[in-house]
């Protein structure tokens, strides 16, 4: 009888770091899929503003994160510049929220 126990008690000790491991494994699944879909919606959001007008909007910083939340900064030359960039963004599929942090300044 007490070999049985302190069998169980060896096979459980040894399968729980694998299980700690696939769990692990699948949370860092998760977080490379989220790492991949805010790289696609922040390297669209770029092509988006470099293909309007890459002179005026060459200055916007995009950053995304896991939530679809784009947040633009950086500098425009004019308010219709900054206005147009985040227009450009919202358009992008992914994005929930765009915050217009993007200062207007003339260069």
């Amino acid at each position: 009888m007490k070999t049985k126990l302190a069998l169980c008690l060896v096979a459980g000790a040894l399968l729980l770091p694998a299980a700690g491991f696939a769990a692990d494994t699948d949370s860092k699944r998760a977080a490379a899929r989220e790492f991949v879909k805010d790289s696609v919606i922040t390297t669209k959001v770029k092509a988006e503003l470099a293909r309007e007008k890459p002179s005026t909007l060459v200055k916007v910083s995009v950053e995304t994160d896991k939530a679809g939340i784009v947040v633009l900064s950086g500098t425009a030359k004019t308010q219709a510049d900054k206005d147009r960039a985040e227009l450009l963004a919202r358009q992008v599929k992914g994005v929930a929220t765009v915050e217009n942090q993007i200062a207007v300044k003339a260069f």
